[in-house]
């Protein structure tokens, strides 16, 4: 009986080294998939190739990614959640869209360390250009962003003590957050420069103009 009750426990440290295994097997398959669609374009990679290059089945792919868009955009649900944490963090007192707004801010500034943790920093900005140029990553996003900004107005209504069903506030900026978050993503995928930097400072002009675009005239002087 000691010697099955002994086989049965798992070795002191095995579910973190497994799950250190699992993640690198992730990580992996998300460099060679960005390597790929970059090089190739996502149009022309199966993920027979994806899996191939990492030396692994096609299963093991699907045991980590839903399908090739999956993989294209697993960095940014990386730092979809360094932002959401990072909201959650700020403080109680900070009105709504400054609680974004820092937020969003603080994880540019350590967003680097967070991609290149899984992907060479200048393939994941190349495959940034590549989702801004294709359809089906574009599409995905979206969806992905979709299921974001329903979290975003439930932490939201959470901070403020909301009903967001009953009280529309909690979506509505929420709605134009992420419009000017999408903006500023496309401005940036338009840019000469394609650096971390550039699209820091896209980001914040972008999100510095929600208030004067939605209050006041627009008009230039003397029109």
């Amino acid at each position: 009986m000691t010697g099955i009750t002994a086989t049965t426990q798992p070795a002191p440290g095995a579910s973190g080294l497994r799950e250190r295994k699992k993640q690198r097997t992730r990580d992996a398959l998300t460099r060679a998939a960005m390597e790929l669609f970059t090089t190739r374009g996502f149009e022309g990679t199966t993920v027979d190739e994806i899996a191939e290059s990492v030396e692994v089945s096609q299963r093991t792919f699907f045991r980590y990614f839903q399908n090739k868009e999956h993989a294209a955009l697993a960095v940014e649900e990386l730092i979809e959640g360094h932002f959401m944490a990072a909201l959650r963090e700020r403080p109680a007192a900070e009105p709504p869209l400054e609680a974004l707004r820092n937020a969003v801010l603080s994880t540019w500034d350590d967003v680097s360390t967070a991609i290149h943790e899984v992907v060479p920093l200048d393939l994941y900005m190349r495959m940034c250009q590549v989702v801004e140029t294709t359809p089906a990553l574009l599409a995905a996003r979206m969806r992905g962003q979709a299921e974001m900004e329903q979290r975003l107005v439930a932490e939201i209504a959470r901070r403020e003590g909301l009903d967001p069903v009953l009280d529309l506030r909690p979506r509505v900026l929420v709605a134009a957050f992420g419009g000017v978050i999408r903006a500023a993503s496309g401005h940036w995928g338009k840019c000469a420069d394609d650096s971390v930097e550039q699209m820091r400072r896209s980001v914040e002009e972008h999100i510095n103009t929600i208030g004067p675009a939605l209050t006041g005239g627009w008009r230039a002087p003397g029109a």
